[in-house]
């Protein structure tokens, strides 16, 4: 008898079984916050603010630490479907998925046991309302859901809104395609050589750099590994607290 015939067997099972598993989901946890029609879901730990006109909609979820990650995971985009199979599952509507973009981060409840819902080593989504209750009934307050990061696709090209001061440029990097999040970013001025920017908080970026006075571009990586040059974004006498509309955005 072939003794190795039933190992390649159980090999393939086992990583068949594996994969499903991945093209499934990771476990995870969902609750909800503000507001039926996710007014309170404005502003946030990205910085985008009004999240219609960043590019986002009330599609959106807050994030909790270990998928936050400190900023890094702004813009992204989640499946999120309700699992029916695990303690509260009785609160799903079954059959049902979501897509929301990463938005905002659910900060730990130190109060509680394990700092809450969102605290250290739990995957959780604080979700709008109204993405919520596409899978879960409001009662229920929290579920438990499988999640899995998948290609966001946007209307329109990248954002650059700018703030800061004359020699300190901060700018939210929003509406991103793709992978949705931004892994490195340059900005030159007209007079100057690519100047390369480090993450401030959320999807800030910011240099420390004198560029008033002079025409912008910007070029990004996206986290997943696409890099784009938008020339010429803002002209010369761009303002503080402008933001400005590109035509490229991100494939992946």
């Amino acid at each position: 008898m072939d003794m190795a015939k039933p190992l390649i067997l159980r090999t393939v099972l086992i990583a068949a079984c594996l994969a499903l598993a991945a093209a499934q989901g990771s476990p995870g946890t969902a609750t909800f916050y503000g507001g039926p029609d996710g007014s309170g879901t404005m502003g946030g730990a990205c910085g985008y603010g009004n999240l219609y006109d960043a590019g986002y909609g009330v599609l959106n979820a807050a994030l909790s630490q270990t998928l936050f990650n400190d900023g890094a995971s702004c813009g992204q985009c989640y499946t999120i479907t309700c699992d029916t199979s695990r303690p509260g599952g009785q609160y799903c509507k079954p059959g049902t998925s979501i897509t929301v973009s990463a938005t905002n981060l659910c900060p730990a409840n130190y109060a509680l046991p394990g700092g809450g819902w969102c605290g250290p080593g739990r995957p959780h989504f604080d979700m709008s309302q109204p993405a919520w209750e596409n899978i879960g009934v409001y009662q229920a307050g929290i579920i438990p859901v499988v999640y899995q990061q998948v290609k966001c696709s946007r209307g329109g090209g990248v954002r650059f809104s700018i703030a800061g001061c004359n020699y300190f440029l901060l700018v939210n990097i929003q509406n991103l395609g793709g992978s949705g999040s931004v892994g490195a970013a340059w900005v030159k001025g007209d007079s100057t050589g690519w100047i390369q920017m480090s993450r401030n908080w959320g999807a800030n970026w910011q240099a420390l750099a004198g560029l008033v006075g002079q025409g912008l571009s910007f070029a990004v990586s996206s986290t997943g590994g696409q890099y784009i040059q938008f020339l010429n974004v803002a002209p010369a006498w761009w303002q503080f607290g402008e933001t400005y509309t590109t035509y490229q955005n991100f494939y992946y």
